[in-house]
């Protein structure tokens, strides 16, 4: 085995050179860090959405299986997946998004050291256990923006090992172009990476590393694709012989979402502060997590059950059946379960639930104006976009990756429509986005603990 590993090197040294072209060459050694972590980012971004399926499935069978159970699981869910997070790997908590948005801004002579402590293999293992225990316990997160840690984490490790005599890439761009891939390969959304990295994440021209963040996302997606198979995120819901009226619900819808969205940001930074203010001591943490996780599994056992886990069943119910609309209290339950998951410490994100609460909004709506079922698809779409736009301040990623995880390009105006009209919206309630502040959380805890 080793003979053969040295001989293929040794065919690939002299392949290389062989190449006449110094410039050539050089460009092809900086481009292949970037497809080393995007071939990785793709094996992880699938093992983890296997898993964070296998953990939504096991809560959904212990439910079915006696529903009581759930007052069982849901503490021992929220409170175990603090736990890990706390004792192996603080900065793991939360989504991971706003901690990849503080090692960009790190990714500089002075700082780049810090970066370590948000995004490294120990990161992207707790991770991926706290997470999935969360969601066996019930808690309404996503595996999306902790992908965008995960990959943010095999970039840089990636960039970490390269020799010296290697020539060097900026840390900034090589974080960038994984939160990008990673974003890619969690949604199957290659068009949804670029614009994500453009617009949530870069500070400088794009035309410095536009070829690189090209690639990634390409191999990171195909490396997915090739181990999942070619598939959407949703699929593609019925949309045609729908009229231009249809603009006005998706205003409306879009309104609504993009208020809602930013006022759950900011109940949820107010626990936030609350929590950093008042529980000082892990006993009272744990006593809050277990009230938490008793609210979320009292409201499934007694109201519905619809407000586990991510919610991706709603959108796919909403999207593809006859049973389009949810009833008036379901966009609650989707912000609320959140709300108390997302600020329990464990980790997890907020994309997918966001969408969830975003398609329960449009669902709802569509139902009181007693729209057709195709028309009701587009209202949807446009609500999913909406809450994610208010949560993100990112209309432009938000737009597309919901273009692209149900290949409705005919709705590229609808959606661009209720992302923009969810921005504004969204500036009414707090001029930043939750991840902005998140971020700014981040730096300081980093800086001080330096």
């Amino acid at each position: 085995m080793l003979k053969v590993f040295i001989l293929i090197r040794k065919s690939i040294k002299n392949s290389f050179d062989n190449i006449r072209n110094e410039q050539l060459k050089y460009n092809l050694l900086q481009a292949i860090p970037f497809w080393i972590g995007s071939v990785i980012t793709g094996f992880f971004a699938v093992l983890y959405a296997q898993l964070f399926a296998w953990g939504e499935n096991l809560m959904n069978f212990i439910f079915d299986w006696h529903a009581w159970m759930i007052f069982i699981i849901a503490p021992i869910g929220f409170v175990l997946s603090w736990w890990l997070v706390k004792e192996f790997a603080p900065n793991a908590k939360g989504s991971g998004i706003p901690q990849v948005m503080a090692a960009v801004e790190l990714a500089n002579p002075k700082e780049h050291k810090k970066i370590r402590s948000l995004l490294s293999l120990k990161i992207i293992i707790f991770k991926i256990v706290s997470s999935v225990v969360l969601v066996i316990g019930g808690g309404a997160v996503g595996r999306e923006g902790p992908t965008i840690q995960i990959a943010g984490s095999v970039f840089r490790k990636v960039n970490e090992y390269l020799p010296d005599w290697w020539p060097k890439i900026s840390k900034k761009n090589m974080i960038m172009t994984g939160a990008a891939a990673g974003l890619a390969a969690a949604f199957n959304t290659p068009l949804g990476g670029i614009v994500f990295a453009v617009e949530e994440l870069s500070k400088t021209h794009i035309n410095y590393f536009k070829t690189a963040l090209f690639t990634a996302v390409i191999i990171a997606g195909l490396t997915a694709q090739t181990l999942a198979g070619s598939y959407l995120y949703l699929g593609y819901p019925k949309t045609n012989d729908v009229s231009l009226m249809v603009m006005f619900p998706i205003v409306l819808v879009a309104a609504t979402a993009g208020i809602l969205a930013s006022q759950l940001s900011v109940i949820m930074l107010k626990i936030n502060g609350w929590k950093k203010r008042k529980l000082k001591t892990d006993r009272a943490h744990v006593i809050f997590l277990v009230i938490c996780a008793l609210i979320i599994a009292s409201i499934a056992y007694f109201i519905n059950r619809e407000v586990l886990g991510s919610g991706k069943e709603i959108m796919e119910r909403v999207l593809f059946t006859k049973d389009k609309h949810e009833d008036w209290y379901v966009p609650i339950l989707r912000m609320l379960g959140p709300a108390l998951s997302f600020t329990s410490g464990g980790a997890g994100g907020i994309f997918a639930p966001a969408l969830t609460a975003g398609a329960s909004i449009g669902s709802v709506i569509s139902g009181i104006i007693h729209l057709t079922p195709n028309e009701t698809n587009v209202v949807v779409l446009g609500g999913m976009v909406a809450f994610l736009t208010g949560i993100t301040r990112a209309p432009f990623t938000s737009a597309i990756i919901v273009l692209e995880m149900t290949d409705r390009h005919s709705l590229i105006f609808h959606l661009m429509l209720a992302g923009m009209v969810s921005s504004i919206a969204s500036i009414l309630v707090s001029r930043h986005s939750l991840y902005d502040v998140l971020k700014v959380n981040f730096l300081t805890e980093v800086r001080q603990r330096d």
